[in-house]
């Protein structure tokens, strides 16, 4: 996919590619509008929404990004609004062309640096946790009542951590699984997540709280994961109930505390950098601002000798023949494939279809079907070559472009990919998400001015400039990279203010609840 990217002027539409039969509003149209060149809105449309360019017969594919993303299901008259009423999915043939446009990866002589933290076993962090995780809800609430001893309260200015300046707090992450499971993949699943987690470079401590009679055994995924000895661990049933297990866990939490606060930042290079790329609440305008954007921000940090991590495989399809031809080899192309058709199944099992994976927000954004989004999804990854595909909380190796298979649901993909090593989340926005996800900071880049300025609370980057003309994507992704290098440095980005974090863990939940 090629987007033309000097998208400067103030145009009421903009073009993505010669190709195209549809233009995108720039801003909402009125019935009526000029748009140049003899053409004129017969309809009203939604900024971020797209206009016929000429007429489109029934049939007939409709062209955004230079690539299919559905089909007219009636005539769509030159200046219509083009949705939902007039286009829907259907079949088309995909040439996946293994590894066709891979190039060289142009590195830089010196790379940029960021102040981060070195850990005892070499690895960079970017934040400095202390972890309580829960192997089963029936441990979740002890779990939390531990964090609370510590917790931080931005409103009404409580700070139990204030001696300890280094440490950026106490968390608990929780989840709703563990039990009332079976075993095999399912387990090897939440247990592999854990295991991420619990091993997160930017936890400096973690103590894993059971119950004592779940199937995910506290025992198990110490063995499983090769815990032991890196953890604390306790069960409630033999501590005695939860008053003496929180009693303990408190107790260990200010014994560590001393020790986590012993660490100082020191400039590491970016190539330490594992960034998770996600998007939430996507809108017609999130593939034309922040999505390229962050993707020229990744490709400046692989430059850099960095790692990126795209995730949500559902909202890849339609796209997988575009990542196939960046693939360094055609088995690492073949495993995206692979993944790609167990979603397949997996949505014919459940009776639903790939095309279901649009919330109504996206469609009121103006994304038609799951190929319009996944092609405006995967812009987040840049252009480099895609050097790895790995199954869900796996390891992350890098350098470079890695795809994750993990669902398109932002907590369980964003989970996966911190799992799997991400010490960095950049989250891509068209209406408005408020998502962070501990230990990892969060990044959230707004695609469209007037929810970035109805939210600034929230959102860190305004990509909606690069539609009203005062910055080009390079510029605005030169921008995010810079933001990157700061945040993990030590500056608390927006959902970090609001301490959002914990709540978003959510691990992956497959099989059947027994």
């Amino acid at each position: 996919m090629q987007l033309e990217t000097n998208l400067l002027g103030a145009a009421a539409t903009l073009t993505l590619n010669c190709a195209d039969n549809v233009l995108i509003a720039r801003r909402a149209l009125l019935h009526g509008t000029d748009l140049g060149s003899g053409l004129v809105t017969v309809n009203a449309v939604p900024a971020g929404h797209k206009v016929a360019r000429r007429l489109i017969q029934k049939g007939e594919p409709v062209l955004r990004y230079g690539q299919v993303i559905g089909f007219a299901t009636s005539d769509i008259q030159p200046g219509s609004h083009v949705h939902l009423q007039n286009m829907a999915m259907g079949e088309f043939e995909k040439d996946y062309a293994f590894s066709s446009a891979v190039t060289p990866t142009q590195y830089v002589d010196t790379p940029a640096t960021f102040m981060g933290i070195r850990r005892p076993d070499g690895r960079a962090a970017t934040r400095n946790y202390v972890g309580i995780l829960s192997t089963v809800n029936c441990s979740s609430h002890v779990a939390e009542l531990v964090a609370d001893v510590f917790r931080k309260n931005p409103f009404k200015g409580d700070d139990p951590l204030s001696a300890y300046p280094n440490v950026d707090g106490v968390v608990a992450l929780t989840h709703k699984s563990g039990c009332g499971m079976t075993s095999g993949e399912p387990l090897r699943l939440l247990r592999r997540t854990m295991g991420g987690y619990a091993r997160h470079v930017n936890f400096s401590h973690v103590v894993v709280l059971g119950l004592g009679c779940e199937v995910n055994q506290v025992g198990g995924l110490l063995e499983e994961q090769g815990l032991a000895g890196r953890v604390r661990s306790m069960d409630i049933q033999t501590m005695g109930g939860a008053r003496r297990t929180v009693e303990a866990a408190v107790s260990f939490v200010r014994e560590v505390l001393e020790e986590s606060n012993r660490v100082t930042r020191e400039p590491i290079p970016a190539s330490e950098l594992v960034v998770g790329l996600q998007c939430g609440g996507s809108d017609g305008l999130s593939g034309v601002t922040a999505n390229p954007a962050l993707g020229a921000a990744s490709d400046i940090l692989v430059r850099h000798g960095g790692t990126v991590i795209l995730s949500e495989t559902p909202e890849t399809f339609g796209a997988e023949h575009l990542l196939t031809r960046r693939a360094v080899s055609r088995e690492v192309g073949e495993r995206l494939l692979k993944h790609m058709a167990w979603w397949e199944s997996y949505f014919q099992r459940e009776g639903a279809v790939m095309n279901d994976n649009r919330s109504p927000g996206n469609m009121a954004g103006g994304i038609s079907t799951i190929v319009e989004k996944s092609l405006g999804a995967m812009a987040k990854a840049g252009t480099t070559n895609l050097v790895e595909v790995v199954g869900y909380a796996e390891p992350v190796r890098g350098p470079g472009f890695v795809f994750m298979d993990t669902p398109g649901y932002d907590p369980v993909s964003a989970t996966g990919q911190v799992a799997g090593g991400a010490n960095l989340i950049c989250f891509t926005t068209g209406r408005g998400s408020v998502f962070g996800c501990k230990p990892s900071p969060t990044i959230k880049l707004a695609s469209n001015t007037p929810m970035y300025t109805r939210m600034q609370d929230d959102m860190d980057v305004n990509c909606g400039e690069v539609i009203t003309g005062a910055e080009s994507v390079e510029e605005c992704g030169q921008r995010i990279f810079d933001l990157m290098l700061d945040v993990a440095s030590g500056t608390p980005s927006k959902s970090e203010s609001f301490d959002f974090g914990a709540n978003e863990f959510a691990p992956w939940v497959l099989g059947a609840t027994v």
